[in-house]
Protein backbone atom coordinates (compact mmCIF):
# COMPACT_ATOMS: atom_id res chain seq x y z
CA UNK A 1 0.00 0.00 0.00
CA UNK A 2 1.62 3.05 -1.40
CA UNK A 3 2.44 6.41 1.19
CA UNK A 4 0.29 9.63 -0.27
CA UNK A 5 1.87 12.77 0.08
CA UNK A 6 0.36 16.37 -0.91
CA UNK A 7 3.37 19.11 -1.71
CA UNK A 8 1.63 22.25 -1.02
CA UNK A 9 2.17 25.71 -0.39
CA UNK A 10 1.17 28.70 1.45
CA UNK A 11 1.79 31.23 -2.04
CA UNK A 12 2.12 30.69 -5.99
CA UNK A 13 5.26 30.98 -7.34
CA UNK A 14 7.79 28.97 -4.93
CA UNK A 15 8.37 26.15 -7.57
CA UNK A 16 6.25 23.37 -5.62
CA UNK A 17 5.43 21.92 -9.10
CA UNK A 18 8.80 21.35 -9.99
CA UNK A 19 9.33 20.11 -6.40
CA UNK A 20 6.52 17.72 -6.98
CA UNK A 21 8.53 16.15 -10.68
CA UNK A 22 11.99 16.53 -9.22
CA UNK A 23 10.99 14.11 -6.40
CA UNK A 24 8.76 11.62 -8.14
CA UNK A 25 12.02 11.58 -10.53
CA UNK A 26 14.22 10.83 -7.13
CA UNK A 27 11.68 8.39 -5.79
CA UNK A 28 11.86 6.45 -9.40
CA UNK A 29 15.11 6.42 -9.83
CA UNK A 30 15.51 4.49 -6.05
CA UNK A 31 13.23 1.86 -7.91
CA UNK A 32 9.81 3.10 -6.14
CA UNK A 33 6.93 3.01 -8.46
CA UNK A 34 5.35 6.21 -8.15
CA UNK A 35 2.19 8.12 -9.41
CA UNK A 36 2.22 12.35 -9.37
CA UNK A 37 -1.34 13.33 -9.01
CA UNK A 38 -1.84 16.69 -10.49
CA UNK A 39 -4.76 18.62 -8.87
CA UNK A 40 -4.18 22.33 -9.80
CA UNK A 41 -7.47 22.12 -11.75
CA UNK A 42 -7.15 24.82 -14.78
CA UNK A 43 -3.71 25.47 -14.26
CA UNK A 44 -2.08 21.95 -14.75
CA UNK A 45 1.72 21.51 -15.45
CA UNK A 46 3.18 18.27 -14.57
CA UNK A 47 2.18 16.65 -17.63
CA UNK A 48 4.16 19.69 -19.00
CA UNK A 49 7.14 18.82 -17.15
CA UNK A 50 7.33 15.43 -17.37
CA UNK A 51 7.02 15.61 -21.07
CA UNK A 52 3.61 13.58 -21.67
CA UNK A 53 1.50 16.43 -22.64
CA UNK A 54 1.36 15.60 -26.24
CA UNK A 55 -0.11 11.93 -25.45
CA UNK A 56 -3.35 13.26 -23.00
CA UNK A 57 -6.33 12.25 -23.96
CA UNK A 58 -8.20 11.61 -20.59
CA UNK A 59 -7.98 13.10 -17.20
CA UNK A 60 -8.97 12.97 -13.31
CA UNK A 61 -12.21 14.62 -14.43
CA UNK A 62 -12.51 11.33 -16.94
CA UNK A 63 -12.39 9.15 -14.37
CA UNK A 64 -14.58 10.18 -12.08
CA UNK A 65 -17.64 11.06 -14.77
CA UNK A 66 -17.27 7.70 -15.82
CA UNK A 67 -15.59 8.63 -19.31
CA UNK A 68 -12.63 5.93 -18.61
CA UNK A 69 -10.94 3.53 -16.67
CA UNK A 70 -8.37 4.27 -14.20
CA UNK A 71 -5.57 3.43 -16.04
CA UNK A 72 -6.43 5.34 -19.45
CA UNK A 73 -5.68 8.45 -17.91
CA UNK A 74 -2.64 7.29 -16.07
CA UNK A 75 0.22 8.18 -18.19
CA UNK A 76 3.93 6.93 -18.05
CA UNK A 77 7.04 9.35 -18.02
CA UNK A 78 8.75 7.50 -21.36
CA UNK A 79 12.21 9.39 -19.62
CA UNK A 80 11.82 8.20 -16.11
CA UNK A 81 10.86 4.47 -15.72
CA UNK A 82 8.21 3.73 -12.94
CA UNK A 83 7.33 7.33 -12.79
CA UNK A 84 3.49 7.94 -13.95
CA UNK A 85 1.53 11.13 -14.42
CA UNK A 86 -2.62 11.48 -14.01
CA UNK A 87 -3.11 15.27 -15.13
CA UNK A 88 -5.45 17.66 -13.53
CA UNK A 89 -8.42 18.88 -15.75
CA UNK A 90 -7.64 21.36 -17.91
CA UNK A 91 -11.39 23.33 -16.79
CA UNK A 92 -11.35 24.29 -13.22
CA UNK A 93 -15.32 23.65 -13.13
CA UNK A 94 -14.20 19.78 -13.17
CA UNK A 95 -12.60 20.29 -9.63
CA UNK A 96 -12.18 16.95 -7.64
CA UNK A 97 -14.58 17.11 -4.49
CA UNK A 98 -12.59 15.84 -1.54
CA UNK A 99 -15.06 12.82 -1.08
CA UNK A 100 -14.23 10.94 -4.43
CA UNK A 101 -10.40 12.18 -4.29
CA UNK A 102 -10.14 10.05 -0.86
CA UNK A 103 -12.29 7.21 -3.09
CA UNK A 104 -9.73 7.65 -5.78
CA UNK A 105 -6.53 7.58 -3.88
CA UNK A 106 -7.69 4.37 -1.83
CA UNK A 107 -8.26 2.13 -5.58
CA UNK A 108 -4.91 4.15 -6.67
CA UNK A 109 -2.39 3.55 -3.63
CA UNK A 110 -2.93 -0.12 -3.74
CA UNK A 111 -0.55 -0.17 -7.75
CA UNK A 112 2.35 2.43 -6.00
CA UNK A 113 5.09 2.62 -3.62
CA UNK A 114 4.64 5.86 -3.44
CA UNK A 115 1.68 9.12 -4.51
CA UNK A 116 2.62 12.47 -4.77
CA UNK A 117 -0.16 15.16 -5.01
CA UNK A 118 0.57 18.60 -6.64
CA UNK A 119 -1.79 20.43 -4.99
CA UNK A 120 -2.57 24.20 -6.25
CA UNK A 121 -0.98 26.80 -3.83
CA UNK A 122 -2.88 28.46 -1.06
CA UNK A 123 -5.94 27.83 0.59
CA UNK A 124 -9.41 26.33 -0.39
CA UNK A 125 -11.45 23.78 -1.97
CA UNK A 126 -8.62 22.79 -4.35
CA UNK A 127 -6.17 22.29 -1.18
CA UNK A 128 -9.05 20.66 0.44
CA UNK A 129 -9.55 17.87 -2.03
CA UNK A 130 -6.01 17.18 -2.96
CA UNK A 131 -4.55 17.03 0.23
CA UNK A 132 -8.42 14.52 1.66
CA UNK A 133 -6.58 11.37 0.82
CA UNK A 134 -3.17 12.20 2.01
CA UNK A 135 -1.29 10.53 4.61
CA UNK A 136 1.27 13.40 4.79
CA UNK A 137 2.13 17.31 3.57
CA UNK A 138 5.19 18.58 2.64
CA UNK A 139 5.49 22.58 2.63
CA UNK A 140 6.68 24.36 0.15
CA UNK A 141 8.36 27.84 0.77
CA UNK A 142 11.46 29.66 -0.33
CA UNK A 143 13.55 31.95 2.55
CA UNK A 144 11.38 34.90 2.04
CA UNK A 145 8.59 36.40 4.09
CA UNK A 146 6.12 36.79 1.45
CA UNK A 147 6.15 32.90 0.89
CA UNK A 148 6.77 31.95 4.49
CA UNK A 149 3.44 34.01 5.44
CA UNK A 150 0.37 31.42 4.49
CA UNK A 151 2.41 28.52 6.07
CA UNK A 152 0.49 28.98 9.53
CA UNK A 153 -2.60 28.90 7.50
CA UNK A 154 -1.76 26.11 5.39
CA UNK A 155 -0.58 23.88 8.32
CA UNK A 156 -3.87 25.17 10.44
CA UNK A 157 -5.72 23.47 7.42
CA UNK A 158 -3.92 20.47 7.38
CA UNK A 159 -4.18 20.25 11.12
CA UNK A 160 -8.23 20.69 10.96
CA UNK A 161 -7.98 17.50 8.12
CA UNK A 162 -5.96 15.56 10.45
CA UNK A 163 -3.41 15.64 8.76
CA UNK A 164 -0.37 15.38 11.43
CA UNK A 165 2.71 14.54 9.87
CA UNK A 166 3.93 17.99 7.71
CA UNK A 167 7.63 18.38 6.80
CA UNK A 168 9.07 21.42 4.94
CA UNK A 169 11.51 21.94 1.79
CA UNK A 170 13.06 25.53 1.50
CA UNK A 171 13.24 25.60 -2.36
CA UNK A 172 15.33 28.28 -5.03
CA UNK A 173 17.84 28.39 -2.27
CA UNK A 174 20.76 31.23 -2.91
CA UNK A 175 22.83 31.58 0.50
CA UNK A 176 24.73 34.78 -1.47
CA UNK A 177 20.54 36.39 -1.85
CA UNK A 178 19.81 34.97 1.66
CA UNK A 179 22.74 37.37 2.79
CA UNK A 180 21.44 39.82 0.99
CA UNK A 181 18.02 40.10 1.83
CA UNK A 182 18.59 40.00 6.20
CA UNK A 183 15.09 39.18 5.88
CA UNK A 184 16.19 36.26 8.33
CA UNK A 185 18.84 36.17 10.93
CA UNK A 186 19.93 32.45 9.74
CA UNK A 187 17.62 29.00 8.48
CA UNK A 188 16.57 28.39 11.75
CA UNK A 189 14.41 31.51 11.51
CA UNK A 190 12.92 30.13 8.37
CA UNK A 191 12.21 27.12 9.51
CA UNK A 192 10.70 28.48 12.78
CA UNK A 193 8.40 31.15 10.89
CA UNK A 194 7.59 27.97 8.74
CA UNK A 195 6.58 26.23 11.56
CA UNK A 196 7.47 22.52 10.41
CA UNK A 197 10.40 20.21 10.75
CA UNK A 198 12.52 20.99 7.77
CA UNK A 199 12.86 17.73 5.31
CA UNK A 200 15.56 19.79 3.12
CA UNK A 201 16.60 22.44 0.65
CA UNK A 202 16.40 22.76 -2.61
CA UNK A 203 19.04 25.35 -4.15
CA UNK A 204 18.46 27.56 -7.00
CA UNK A 205 19.21 25.46 -10.07
CA UNK A 206 18.16 27.44 -13.30
CA UNK A 207 19.62 24.68 -15.31
CA UNK A 208 17.22 21.75 -13.59
CA UNK A 209 14.07 24.33 -13.90
CA UNK A 210 15.14 24.63 -17.38
CA UNK A 211 15.11 21.02 -18.06
CA UNK A 212 11.31 20.65 -15.74
CA UNK A 213 10.56 23.71 -18.72
CA UNK A 214 11.61 21.72 -21.72
CA UNK A 215 9.55 18.71 -20.13
CA UNK A 216 12.87 16.79 -19.75
CA UNK A 217 13.73 14.50 -16.56
CA UNK A 218 14.96 16.74 -13.85
CA UNK A 219 18.25 14.20 -14.04
CA UNK A 220 21.79 14.51 -14.05
CA UNK A 221 24.41 16.70 -12.23
CA UNK A 222 22.48 19.30 -11.38
CA UNK A 223 22.96 20.73 -7.44
CA UNK A 224 19.03 20.21 -7.28
CA UNK A 225 19.09 16.83 -8.57
CA UNK A 226 21.45 15.69 -5.64
CA UNK A 227 18.71 17.75 -3.14
CA UNK A 228 16.05 16.00 -4.87
CA UNK A 229 17.63 12.52 -4.64
CA UNK A 230 18.62 13.23 -0.39
CA UNK A 231 14.86 14.19 0.29
CA UNK A 232 13.29 11.28 -1.72
CA UNK A 233 15.60 8.70 0.38
CA UNK A 234 14.16 10.58 3.18
CA UNK A 235 10.36 10.70 1.90
CA UNK A 236 11.40 6.82 1.47
CA UNK A 237 12.23 6.04 5.12
CA UNK A 238 16.26 6.40 5.21
CA UNK A 239 17.67 8.34 7.77
CA UNK A 240 19.99 11.05 5.15
CA UNK A 241 21.80 13.61 7.39
CA UNK A 242 20.35 17.19 6.63
CA UNK A 243 22.73 19.80 4.96
CA UNK A 244 22.27 22.99 6.21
Amino acid sequence: MGKVTVITSGKGGTGKSTVTAGLGAALARRGCRVLIIDCDAGMRGIDLMLGVSGELVFDIADIVSGNCPPASAIYPCKTVPELFVLPAPSNVRDEISPYIMKQLVAVLKKYYDHILIDCPAGIGIGMESAAAAADRAVLIANAEPLTLRGCDKVRQMLSDMDIREFRLIINRFSERNFKRSAAFEDLDAVIDKAGARLLGIVPEDLGAVNLAQKGLPIEGKHKAVYAFDRIAARLDGVDVPLDL
